[in-house]
């Protein structure tokens, strides 16, 4: 693999990801068992202090910690330490082995050059003369500007077998086939050493399951391997009467609720707890769906509470595809399952139903029927008569603060100027869905 420098930025699509990349880095979105940030530094076989992160100004703060946590010595927005050649990676790239195998030969076959699939920058090498003068328009996500620049100067290569991810279904659409490609890699050395019950049930063959250390599997669990493996993280409980079907991933200090049906292409996050039925859908940590009700083929941030009997529909009634609006354009997504996409921080009520292939914005709450987009910061009840209001900033990061006392986490004054930025970002949206000030009532 290469030896130099790895860079990771954002482009101006990562607008396509919004309500969920409001509040995180686009290359910290999930797919797989990795998240995107992750798939770069595994596979360009690069030390995690050893790569420059490139994030809109007001993440900087946030991403800078959230990497020291995960052990990371990177460095964030620092302008002025590129000083050697470095290898700029789009943060919208789902690196795999092969695609890192070219880059990293023509990282050292190649002085400079940039590297394009259908008009879109997917890498570049530069030198650290050249890449100090674009650095700033990183930051700022002006990724065309950087292209326009540079074409004239370096060679300008098209590669199109590398997968970039454009807008957030085609998440949904890699969780299984990418489980699968990860696990036997993630699982590499490592033993099961969790505590199975003697009435639980393995189908398929059991290398295709991984207990870690301190997992419980209770009495009468089915863990059904045959279409994929399954893998269950240190400290997670799976209690009784629960059946998960591969392919699965299952993170650290879970709980996975007596009688929940995890169904094929699952990912829950450390620290979750799950219950009812969970399909196809991915699940950031510190997020809560406890009860029954169903989600599929959904994307979930963190920090979310699901209330009892919440339900995604994820298929029309008419079997056609699903489209989704991106900006003020309506998407076909071309693709006939499409569940829903759910910011951090959002809290459902109890019996909440969410057509097809709606976006929830950050820290929204919602009651009863759901059939549009719902704006950041807003609590939305139209279905029982309420007009649309907004949250009140201090009541938000309150909220915020319990739900993180009750797993023993601390809310920092870095998170809390992020929900401040996003408050304020987001203003205009809930303007345009004519969302009003004022206490929220019903009528």
């Amino acid at each position: 693999m290469v030896s130099i420098k790895i860079g990771i930025f954002e482009d101006e699509l990562v607008k396509n990801f919004y309500p969920l990349t409001y509040t995180k880095a686009v290359y910290d979105l999930r797919v797989g068992i990795y998240d995107l940030k992750t798939r770069v530094i595994k596979y360009m076989g690069v030390e995690k202090s050893e790569i420059n992160f490139y994030v809109r100004d007001y993440l900087g703060v946030l991403c800078r910690h959230k990497l020291k946590e995960s052990g990371f010595r990177a460095r964030v927005n620092e302008l002025g330490t590129i000083d050697d050649d470095i290898v700029l990676i789009n943060g919208r790239v789902i690196l795999l082995d092969e695609v890192a195998k070219d880059l990293s030969d023509l990282a050292n076959k190649e002085r400079e050059f940039l590297l394009i699939k259908d008009g879109q920058l997917v890498a570049a090498k530069l030198t650290s003369q050249r890449g100090s003068t674009i650095e700033e328009l990183l930051v700022q996500q002006k990724i065309s500007e950087v292209m326009s620049k540079l074409k004239g100067e370096i060679k300008v290569l098209n590669y199109n077998k590398v997968e970039m991810l454009n807008y957030p279904w085609e998440m949904i659409v890699h969780i299984s086939e990418l489980i699968k490609r990860d696990y036997y890699d993630y699982i590499k050395g490592r033993e099961s050493e969790g505590e199975l019950d003697e009435t639980v049930v393995i189908y398929g063959n059991e290398k295709d399951v991984f207990v870690g250390k301190g997992v419980k599997v209770e009495s009468y669990v089915v863990l059904d391997a045959r279409e994929g493996p399954i893998y269950i993280g240190e400290g997670t409980k799976v209690q009784s009467g629960a059946r998960i079907e591969g392919p699965t991933f299952i993170g650290k200090d879970t709980i996975i609720v007596g009688g929940a049906q995890v169904r094929e292409g699952s990912n829950i996050g450390d620290v979750c707890r799950v219950g009812g039925e969970f399909e196809e859908s991915v699940m950031h940590g510190y997020s809560n769906k406890y009860h029954a009700g169903f989600i599929g083929h959904a994307y979930i941030g963190e920090w979310v509470n699901i209330g009892a009997m919440t339900t995604n529909s994820d298929l029309k009634d008419t079997y056609g595809t699903v489209k989704v609006t991106i900006g003020d354009k309506r998407v076909d997504t071309g693709l006939k399952k499409v569940g829903c996409f759910i910011a951090d921080m959002v809290k459902t009520s109890i019996g909440v139903m969410i057509y097809t292939g709606k976006k929830i914005g950050v820290s929204s709450h919602l009651h009863g029927i759901i059939y549009e987009d719902v704006p950041s910061f807003t609590i939305y009840a139209k279905s029982l008569g309420a007009e649309l209001v907004e949250l009140y900033l201090d009541s938000v990061i309150e909220t915020q603060r319990r739900m993180m006392a009750r797993r023993k986490k601390e809310l920092k004054d870095y998170e809390i100027e992020v929900i401040r930025k996003v408050f304020e970002l987001t203003e205009s949206e809930r303007k345009r869905a004519g969302v009003i000030k004022g206490a929220f009532k019903l009528s």
